[in-house]
């Protein structure tokens, strides 16, 4: 399962309704499930569809600290390589029988390739809206223990009093590595204890 945080003003719904616009023709289709702050997106190939092998992936899409968490799980493709395991045999026995099978065969490589067009639609539409990878604006400023005053992450003391700001700065989740504040007690990325 590959998981992505995007940090931004973007809503679990924005991702919804990109993946069904980009998906929900073709071979392919998309149901969407859930709520606003959390919603699963199935993209399937159609029942009986013309030519290629069956496919789905499920894309669950949740409010999160800061922007939102999209989960990709394991693409099911059993029914891509039966399908491409018949146009080889087909091969073996004659060669000619291929041109018989272009659809299909192009039908199966796309549907290989489904994961990696999923992530670039939902990373377009978290550029679209502004949303992206980096560091969240929560993340990157840090207030002084001693004067309150606003830092920039990174800083080793405060620009106002010159306190230490080493207690304050953001550091990793040991399991995953995704970046925390000292303050918290459990990764929001993985939920191991910190």
């Amino acid at each position: 399962m590959e998981r992505k945080v995007f940090h931004g003003t973007i809503k679990p719904v924005d991702v919804a309704e990109a993946l069904v616009a980009e998906f929900n023709h073709g071979n392919l289709r998309v149901q969407t499930l859930g709520q606003s702050d959390r919603m699963v997106v199935q993209i399937g190939t159609q029942p009986g569809a013309a030519s290629g092998g069956q496919t789905a992936m499920t894309v669950t899409v949740q409010k999160w600290e800061d922007g939102i968490m999209v989960e990709l799980g394991q693409q099911a493709w059993l029914g891509v390589a039966a399908s491409l395991g018949i146009s080889a045999l087909a091969a073996l026995r004659n060669p000619f029988s291929l041109l018989g099978r272009l659809d299909d065969i192009a039908q199966d490589i796309e549907n290989l390739q489904l994961s990696d067009r999923i992530w670039q639609t939902i990373t377009q539409t978290a550029k679209a809206a502004g949303a992206g990878v980096d560091l969240s604006d929560r993340l990157k400023a840090l207030t002084c223990e001693y004067c309150h005053t606003a830092n920039s992450a990174g800083r080793p003391s405060c620009v106002a009093c010159g306190a230490p700001l080493g207690n304050v700065q953001p550091t990793t989740c040991r399991n995953c590595g995704y970046v925390v504040k000292q303050t918290d007690r459990i990764c929001p990325n993985c939920n191991q204890s910190l």
